[in-house]
């Protein structure tokens, strides 16, 4: 956990992503930022401040983690599934 975001060093490849915090906020794939039916997202970007960090990151059983924001919000779940496939290092782009 950094200040300007999660930093995940990935054992397969041998890399690590800097998840920026604004943008891992806005993927938050909770039913309250996330249309559960559609996939549309409910979460308006206006209503996330621009410096906004992550205050503690807690695992979710082998598949993810939880991130609890500035902001007070921390119901999302992040699978790593989710995050490898969004890994934004060079490797991965």
């Amino acid at each position: 956990r950094r200040d300007d975001g999660i930093l995940i060093e990935w054992e397969e490849g041998g890399h690590q992503g800097l998840f920026p915090a604004r943008d891992l906020r806005l993927a938050c794939p909770c039913a309250a930022c996330v249309e559960e039916m559609s996939g549309r997202p409910l979460l308006d970007p206006i209503n996330v401040p621009r410096d906004i960090r992550p205050m503690s990151v807690e695992l979710v059983g082998a598949y993810g983690v939880r991130i609890n924001w500035s902001d007070g919000h921390g119901t999302g779940i992040y699978t790593f599934e989710q995050l490898r496939r969004g890994c934004p290092c060079h490797q991965c782009r």
